[in-house]
């Protein structure tokens, strides 16, 4: 299933890309007027980041979950939110720019479970995050093309869960998440320019290298799970001045 939910999202990414080239590319090469000629030379610049994101995690089972019969399913739901964000770029070189990309993202990654004890049932966990990330990105960009240009980006980032549940008390039937989570982004996007800004699309993958529940033998929901790592697919618009 997950490698089937891959290649649709890539279906769907080549499309998007194919209609953008449509749309953008081809007029862009064929008109004569360069747009914010001198854009290239400022040494910064700052802009603004909306976005759609679907998120999930990868999840782990525990030793527990195999030798446990009142649980027989136990995976993660794929769910969709948004990103409101600040950008900030920093001109290094002809082709490499220093990006700092600050959001604020809602987010939902869910789990599901199938048990058979004390009664047959579907049950579905609600994870519901407000992040604040902080990605800093190396960003290679192409030549420009008449009034467009390629690039591709890589980098860092840090999480914050403002809605992290981890010092819930009354915690049951919770998944504890932490606070704190750290990973990596790599993407690739157009810049086409127009009379009086730039406008991105891109596409990302956002991934987590830290296991982000909080451990709890206790937790009848929790105690399946050995680790849990955050997952994100994100389209984005960039507006930049």
């Amino acid at each position: 299933m997950q490698n089937a939910h891959f290649r649709h999202m890539f279906y769907l990414l080549r499309y998007a890309l194919i209609s953008l080239l449509i749309l953008f590319v081809l007029p862009a090469t064929a008109q004569t007027n360069l747009n914010m000629i001198d854009h290239d030379a400022k040494p910064y610049y700052f802009g603004i980041t909306l976005a759609a994101n679907q998120s999930f995690f990868k999840l782990k089972h525990s030793t527990a979950f195999l030798a446990d019969d009142s649980t027989m399913i136990a995976e993660p739901l794929k769910t969709m939110g948004f990103n409101l964000g600040l950008l900030a770029n920093a001109r290094l070189s002809e082709h490499f720019d220093l990006r700092f990309n600050p959001q604020l993202l809602f987010a939902s990654k869910n789990l599901y479970y199938r048990d058979t004890y004390p009664k047959p049932e579907n049950t579905e966990k609600k994870i519901e995050s407000i992040l604040l990330s902080f990605p800093l990105q190396l960003k290679f960009k192409s030549d420009r093309i008449g009034n467009m240009r390629v690039y591709v980006i890589g980098g860092l980032k840090y999480d914050y869960d403002l809605a992290s549940n981890a010092r819930a008390r009354r915690a049951e039937n919770l998944i504890k998440i932490q606070k704190s989570d750290y990973g990596y982004e790599a993407g690739a996007g157009f810049e086409f320019y127009f009379e009086s800004f730039i406008f991105s699309p891109e596409f990302k993958i956002s991934n987590g290298f830290g296991n982000v529940l909080v451990k709890d033998p206790n937790l009848r929901y929790a105690n399946v799970i050995d680790k849990l790592q955050s997952r994100m697919i994100v389209f984005s618009i960039h507006l930049e001045g």
